[in-house]
């Protein structure tokens, strides 16, 4: 135990955390140059394309230190807001963090969410000043503004380069120097704390665990405590490049775990493993079950892939704890999931997966929170959809949810950042200067007015500089309104919204005219009407398609020709009353992009 360093990443999006992983890997001897590849530990299609993390990846190094052998179990985490959650849950299972910090950009919001975690559980924190290659490097800026954050010295930050590999030897004396080795009792009862898990369709579920306290041995009965199951530890073993499988398990040890298990509902992230014979006696505490932000329907484009959905989405589940979902059915969708997620790119993410690696078609409605209502007999019932919005005789008033957002920017873009949150009805709390030429803002602001297209809007102002972090507070009293949609009069629930009342209004008049652009031109007129209750606010019309009747006649009288004409228009009404209009893909997806 005395030789065992367990560690995680953290950092903001793009301060290199991936690529300094690779180089304590090489540097560890862990990977060879033949299974060297950019970014190793990500190993989805998706994470290379985009360059994000988006899975924390845990994995085992060897390293020698004057003549002593460590093992060090690295955990490398995610850095974008809406995956903090695959943070919270890899720092429970370390003793220590390296904080890395980009020599070029400075501390950003994220950086300090993620390091106010680690403080929480009482990790030794490793500053690292990564990109040190780069010419536009400021290491005395930013070493300053470290020190300021955690209050370290200045001798503490290790000067370091992903690129090149400069410093990587500091930075594994430091983990073994720094970072705590593992507290636990090897005598006590076995107990385990799952911090991820796999589905693999030979083995079944595959569970990712660090031991807390006692030994496991290959074949042992084991007990997981939320679900009360029991299994057998068909194999355990160690996470290397590949799963390396190990008769024993100590106090301390970072491993897998595969039991055969085949359901998704039976093992939960942040459960404790312990034996069955002799059992631990609690449950390990701090872990917490995630609150989803945004909610959206996804729904299958062929009806008879229903099933097939729910099963991809539980899967799905197993890899990625921070999804919910329920079952319900739309009018003009049929039955579908309503899925809860972190953020946006967290939505957009799961779409992807679904679409790459379960083969699944689906139609994702428009995003929004979930909002309380007080009826008039004083009950709160909570709405996920605007189509589950009780009549507005029934409701004293709506409470949506804020939030404190902490924008970190440079000066120059105040003004602009400023205008963006008091449009998306922010209230200013707090406004620090970190350094001259970098301000951290405090706004109390609607989680729904961010849901749509607020993160976007900031990096385009900010010139990519603004860096954006959020948490929930509290459910505050709001003058919202539900935005129907009609097509020929017909409610189309998939894309009706709960807004503002003093953005209704534009916001109907925008989602009118996209929707004119995309939905195909019928035999027959298509009104497109936007409507609060039975008050009409906006209304666009696709013509129709029409045959020219009148080809026929040249010469002859006026009256012959308005003949052909009405005898086509009653033609076109009738077919008006049974038509139907199909809403393709791209216009549930357009109300996301509109500006």
């Amino acid at each position: 135990m005395e030789n065992i360093r367990n560690f995680c990443i953290i950092a903001h999006i793009d301060h290199g955390k991936s690529t300094l992983a690779d180089r304590l890997l090489e540097f560890t001897g862990t990977v060879t140059g033949r299974d060297m590849q950019a970014q190793a530990l990500d190993n989805m299609d998706l994470e290379r394309e985009r360059g994000i993390t988006i899975k924390s990846h845990a994995i085992q190094m060897d390293y020698e230190e004057e003549g002593k052998k460590y093992v060090l179990n690295l955990i490398d985490t995610p850095g974008h807001v809406d995956f903090s959650y695959e943070v919270s849950r890899s720092i429970a299972a370390c003793e220590g963090a390296l904080l890395i910090v980009d020599a070029t950009q400075g501390i950003q919001a994220q950086t300090i969410s993620n390091l106010y975690l680690a403080i929480e559980h009482d990790l030794e924190i490793i500053p690292v000043l990564n990109k040190m290659d780069l010419d536009n490097a400021m290491p005395e800026e930013v070493s300053d503004q470290i020190i300021d954050l955690i209050g370290c010295s200045l001798d503490d930050i290790i000067q370091a380069s992903g690129k090149t590999g400069y410093g990587v030897d500091q930075i594994l004396e430091a983990i073994v120097k720094k970072v705590p080795a593992p507290k636990g009792d090897p005598k006590a009862p076995f107990q385990a704390l799952i911090f991820d898990s796999v589905f693999n369709s030979f083995r079944g579920i595959i569970a990712y665990f660090r031991v807390m306290n006692g030994e496991i041995k290959k074949g042992d009965h084991v007990k997981f405590f939320a679900t009360e199951k029991t299994y057998h530890a068909d194999e355990i073993g160690v996470l290397r490049m590949k799963q390396e499988p190990r008769n024993v398990m100590r106090t301390g040890d970072v491993g897998y775990i595969i039991s055969g298990i085949k359901t998704a509902r039976e093992v939960q992230v942040g459960d404790t493993i312990t034996h069955v014979d002799i059992p631990c006696e609690k449950a390990i505490e701090g872990f917490e079950k995630v609150k989803p932000m945004v909610f959206a329907g996804i729904y299958p484009v062929d009806a008879d892939d229903y099933e097939e959905l729910r099963s991809s989405l539980e899967k799905l589940q197993l890899n990625d704890a921070s999804l919910t979902f329920e079952p319900e059915s739309s009018a003009a969708l049929g039955f579908g999931f309503r899925c809860g997620f972190l953020g946006l790119l967290h939505m957009e993410i799961i779409q992807e997966r679904l679409d790459r690696e379960f083969d699944m078609n689906v139609i994702t409605t428009v995003p929004n929170v979930s909002y309380r209502v007080v009826s008039n007999r004083k009950e709160v019932i909570e709405v996920h959809n605007p189509s589950g919005l009780p009549e507005q005789k029934y409701i004293d008033h709506i409470e949506e949810p804020y939030i404190r957002a902490q924008i970190i920017s440079k000066s120059d873009y105040v003004g602009n950042v400023m205008k963006l949150c008091i449009d998306k009805r922010g209230e200013l709390l707090n406004q620090v200067y970190l350094t001259s030429n970098r301000v951290e803002l405090t706004f109390n602001m609607p989680l729904g007015e961010i849901v749509f297209d607020f993160y976007d809007k900031l990096k385009s102002i900010s010139k990519g500089y603004a860096s954006f972090d959020y948490h929930l507070t509290d459910y505050k009293p709001a003058d919202l309104t539900k935005l129907d949609i009609l097509l020929n009069g017909e409610p189309v629930d998939a894309l009706s919204t709960l807004i503002h009342r003093d953005n209704a209004y534009d916001f109907g008049r925008k989602i009118c005219s996209k929707l004119r652009e995309l939905i195909p031109r019928q035999q027959f007129d298509i009104a497109i009407q936007a409507a609060i209750g039975a008050k009409i606010i906006a209304r666009e019309t696709v013509k129709a398609v029409r045959k020219d009747v009148t080809a026929k006649c040249y010469g002859g009288d006026i009256t012959r020709k308005r003949k052909l004409l009405e005898k086509q228009k009653k033609g076109k009404k009738r077919m008006r009353q049974v038509g139907n209009v199909e809403v393709p893909q791209t216009a549930f997806l357009a109300v996301l992009k509109l500006d």
